[in-house]
């Protein structure tokens, strides 16, 4: 017989952490997980005047580029005569989370005009190819001024409380299929 004593691991004290207890939560619900918790981030195409355009949720963790694309087809403004909806604005300004090159490839095969200020990392690279990197991309620093309005509307739906916590366990709102009246925001813009 052994002398030797079994030594066991304290336990741990309370519930596990909120982020791993999601159980069956739809994929459509945008809940992230992260180690601060639970997280949910909003994605939001705004006129110049700061009215939604539209308007995604997705998990905390998701970047922001791979909805850039996702966010435009959302796109849906009704014409004040009549006739078919806008789906595609005149320009699109945004920050150096979306300067990639397939989104401005995207823009570009859409006939919309990009104000998106090009990253150093990718300058420094296309300037490192030489000839073979290419032109930098046009940028209008006067337009992208503006792009200050899709912050101003976000404040303006934080102040209304019309942005809920992220820890809200609602469904966001699904993209529509197609741009139909019911789908749009009603007003004239």
């Amino acid at each position: 017989m052994s002398n030797s004593t079994v030594r066991t691991p304290p336990a741990t004290q309370g519930d596990l952490p909120n982020y791993t207890n999601l159980g069956d939560e739809p994929a459509d619900h945008g809940i992230g997980r992260s180690r601060g918790g639970l997280t949910s981030k909003a994605h939001l195409a705004c006129d110049g005047h700061g009215r939604p355009l539209s308007v995604l949720v997705s998990p905390g963790q998701a970047g922001d580029s791979p909805m850039f694309a996702h966010v435009l087809e959302g796109i849906c403004v009704p014409r004040p005569a009549g006739g078919a909806h806008r789906t595609r604005p005149d320009e699109v300004r945004a920050d150096k989370a979306y300067s990639s090159r397939a989104n401005r490839e995207l823009l570009r095969s859409r006939g919309i005009k990009a104000v998106i200020p090009e990253k150093t990392d990718q300058a420094a690279h296309r300037v490192n190819k030489g000839s073979a990197g290419g032109r930098p991309p046009n940028f209008d620093p006067e337009s992208h001024k503006g792009r200050n309005v899709v912050e101003r509307a976000f404040n303006k739906a934080k102040q209304w409380r019309a942005v809920p916590p992220a820890t809200t366990n609602s469904p966001s709102p699904t993209a529509p299929d197609s741009c139909s009246p019911a789908s749009s925001s009603g007003s004239n813009y």
